[in-house]
């Protein structure tokens, strides 16, 4: 059992990463999309990963096991040097998966449809509020495409959508789901906004006049609740087989997540081992435990395997209380990785 808390210095062999089953690369530091929950988009420097920058690294790959790579960022399809890095990664039997605003998947099918075991496309909506959203005129359309094209070329390849639940889609999550359906997707599922942290190329963390642009209400949280109500009794077909990934227990906790933003309940960390099983590696090389945590390294500077273990990712694993700590216990995005299964 992997520890989710702090402990006393005796311990921190036990905070030595040997195994890492889930690395998430954010190929590229720009997106094709001006969401209005992300800064992302703001961002002028544009910087990517390539195969030359994580060639050092391939060996660190081989000796902590990495499994599975997801590809993020930005938007990874814009990386240029994509194809040749996913190509060497799954030449080593590692599972990839891409996430994308689904803009390129209509161009770049070919390639995708070759190279990835699996595609996750952001569905924030019906057409009007995902292009609402997405701020870009005939996204929903132009994903559509993309995803047509690929049914067309690789019927086998999983496509699931992913819908970040905030104040501009909290009433639409059924027609989303129904979205989903008319798409052929293999799965949707649901995560809360994320307004608190400095993830996503936030500088500074928002302002509440900034956060409250994509919190909710009072009055807002009691509709989605209704909302999430409604999944829960009318689509549990769809949760039991695994359409909709997420759990009633998990659907109601994004309820509170927006409960607690208010001030209306304590925040409660989610399990999690993320800093334990995986890593985030950034455009510019940085390494992070996971999204909201600050960096513990750069690949730039030592192997991965080094940062991994390096005093200041041991000391951060070794001191990290995830109960009391405020970025876990605002956590949209936990991961709770069974190694054994």
């Amino acid at each position: 059992m992997l520890p989710l808390t702090g402990c006393e210095p005796a311990a921190s062999e036990a905070h030595v990463i040997r195994s890492l089953p889930i690395l998430v690369l954010m190929v590229h530091s720009r997106c094709n999309c001006r969401c209005v929950m992300c800064d992302i988009w703001k961002t002028s420097e544009s910087r990517e990963l390539t195969l030359t920058d994580l060639q050092p690294h391939l060996d660190s790959f081989r000796d902590l096991g990495v499994r599975w790579i997801v590809f993020s960022g930005g938007e990874p399809l814009m990386n240029r040097g994509l194809f040749p890095l996913a190509k060497a990664l799954r030449a080593m039997d590692i599972r990839l998966t891409i996430l994308s605003t689904g803009l390129l998947l209509a161009k770049y099918a070919v390639e995708v449809a070759s190279t990835f075991d699996e595609v996750i496309v952001s569905l924030d909506g019906p057409q009007e509020v995902h292009d609402d959203i997405r701020r870009v005129p005939r996204a929903f359309e132009t994903m559509a495409d993309g995803i047509d094209r690929l049914h067309a070329i690789a019927p086998g390849l999983p496509i699931r959508a992913r819908t970040t639940v905030q104040r501009a889609n909290h009433r639409h999550l059924r027609e989303t789901i129904a979205g989903a359906k008319s798409l052929q997707l293999a799965s949707i599922s649901f995560l809360a906004a994320d307004v608190t942290s400095t993830a996503f190329n936030r500088e500074l963390v928002w302002p509440v006049e900034r956060q409250n642009q994509v919190a909710l209400t009072i009055d807002e949280v009691r509709i989605l609740e209704a909302e999430l109500q409604r999944i829960i009794e009318d689509y549990r077909d769809e949760i039991s087989s695994g359409f909709i990934a997420e759990s009633p227990s998990k659907l109601l906790r994004i309820a509170s997540h927006f409960r607690a933003q208010l001030g209306l309940e304590r925040p409660v960390a989610p399990p999690c081992n993320a800093p334990w099983v995986s890593a985030v590696v950034e455009a510019d090389g940085s390494v992070r435990p996971c999204f909201f945590h600050r960096s513990i390294g750069n690949i730039h500077d030592q192997n991965l395997l080094e940062v991994l273990n390096s005093s200041n990712a041991l000391d951060f694993r070794q001191n990290l209380d995830m109960q009391s700590d405020p970025k876990c216990q605002r956590c949209v995005c936990s991961l709770n990785y069974n190694q054994d299964g």
